[in-house]
């Protein structure tokens, strides 16, 4: 089944900034996590989310999630998953895909994830794995989880990817980019608001959006009535080696990259080093 909302439904519910449509209209988000370190990320996440999903046949709702990785790999373990983004090229992947596979995804939704289509009440855990990212008003990604909220029944998990605040400093110094000092300036604004703006027209600076300290992502779920919340660290330090391909293609040292980014994800002295964080928490 396809749910989706029209165009002025979404105008309504407030579009992505244009430069952040235009983000993923050309970036080939559909194959990152299959590539680089992103493999490490999408493992882990992967790992963490069985730990903390509800048992399978339950009702997940993936709001962001692009071309269905995590959708489709929910719906072969057995979930009735429906995927919600904002990106109508992204959701439209993820159709093509859904159709080819075993387990197809229940329904896919181009929406916002401040305005979901499903009913409240609905899910028995929603998946909140990138609308964060881009929501660069505080007010706004409160409107986000409380949506989560709505469509959750209670004591249903979500869980929550933000991008760490210090993720584009430890980039830049891994592979020298501040010799450019276009991206000095990108840098040093994320380290002073964590609002990150990119207007050099290189994609490989991302696109707007807003990188999150632990606390602070603990905090905003908390403060829109999240209980037990906790903030993880998903990769750990290992997706800033330059050799990371080698290593993952070894299976001792890629074991070896897993069970360091196991061993450190809820040490708060190193939390931020991942790239990427997830919140953890239920609805009273």
């Amino acid at each position: 089944m396809t749910i989706e909302m029209s165009d002025a439904e979404m105008s309504d519910a407030q579009a992505p900034p244009p430069e952040v449509a235009a983000y993923y209209a050309g970036f080939p988000e559909e194959s990152r996590l299959a590539l680089g370190p992103s493999r490490l990320e999408f493992e882990r996440t992967k790992e963490i989310l069985t730990r903390v999903l509800p048992r399978p046949p339950a009702r997940i709702v993936d709001v962001g999630g692009a071309a269905g990785a995590y959708s489709l790999w929910l719906a072969e373990r057995g979930y009735e998953v429906h995927l919600v983004d904002a990106s109508s090229r992204l959701v439209d992947v993820a159709r093509t895909r859904s159709a080819s596979s075993r387990s197809s995804i229940a329904s896919l939704s181009v929406a916002d994830a401040r305005r979901l289509p499903h009913e409240t009440g609905s899910a028995a855990a929603v998946l909140v794995m990138g609308p964060l990212y881009h929501l660069t008003a505080a007010g706004d990604r409160a409107a986000a989880l409380r949506e989560a909220s709505r469509v959750l029944m209670s004591n249903g998990a979500i869980v929550v990817a933000a991008i760490s605040r210090y993720a584009s400093t430890l980039d830049g110094l891994a592979r020298k980019l501040s010799l450019d000092p276009r991206f000095v300036k990108i840098r040093d604004r994320d380290l002073a608001d964590g609002q990150h703006r990119n207007d050099t027209g290189n994609v490989d600076y991302f696109t707007t959006a807003y990188f999150h300290r632990p606390d602070d992502l603990r905090s905003e779920l908390e403060g829109v009535g999240f209980r037990d919340v906790s903030v993880l660290g998903v990769e750990g330090p290992a997706w800033m080696l330059a050799d990371f391909d080698a290593r993952w293609e070894d299976p001792a040292l890629r074991t070896d990259l897993l069970g360091v980014a196991r061993a450190l994800e809820s040490e708060p002295s190193i939390l931020a080093v991942s790239a990427h964080l997830l919140a953890v928490g239920r609805k009273p």
